[in-house]
C-alpha cells in the first residue's frame, strides 16, 4: 500500500517513520517557486505518521495511517500525484529530489 506524504516549507512536514519506505520524492514548483514536497511512500507496517506543524512552538501530530489516502500500486499513487498538481494552464512542475531518510522513533 502506498501513500502520498506532503510537506510545505515553513508550515508543516510529514516525517518518514519506522516501517515507511520512501519510493519517490518531488518538489512541487508552482510559477517558479517550490510550494511543497511530495513523497510517495510504501506504508509497510507503520501505524502512525508524524505531521509536524512548524509554528512556534512546533506541534507534533501523530496521525493514524488510516487517515491518509492509500493506493494499491505505485502507478496509482503517481497518477493521483499528477492529478493533484494540475491547475488549469498554470506553470507547474514536479522536480525529482533525493529521498528523505527515516526519523528515529
Amino acid at each position: 500500500m502506498y501513500a502520498i506524504l506532503t510537506s510545505k516549507p515553513g508550515q508543516y512536514r510529514t516525517e518518514i517513520a519506522a516501517g515507511v519506505t520512501p519510493v519517490e520524492a518531488y518538489d512541487y514548483v508552482f510559477c517558479g517557486a517550490v510550494r511543497a514536497r511530495f513523497v510517495i511512500a510504501e506504508l509497510g507496517d507503520a501505524k502512525r505518521l508524524h505531521v509536524i506543524d512548524e509554528g512556534t512552538p512546533p506541534t507534533v501530530n501523530k496521525v493514524p495511517v488510516k487517515f491518509f489516502p492509500s493506493f494499491a500500486t505505485l502507478e496509482a499513487a503517481r497518477r493521483e500525484l499528477q492529478h493533484l498538481v494540475k491547475f488549469g494552464s498554470m506553470q507547474v512542475a514536479l522536480d525529482p529530489v533525493p529521498l528523505p531518510r527515516a526519523v528515529a522513533a
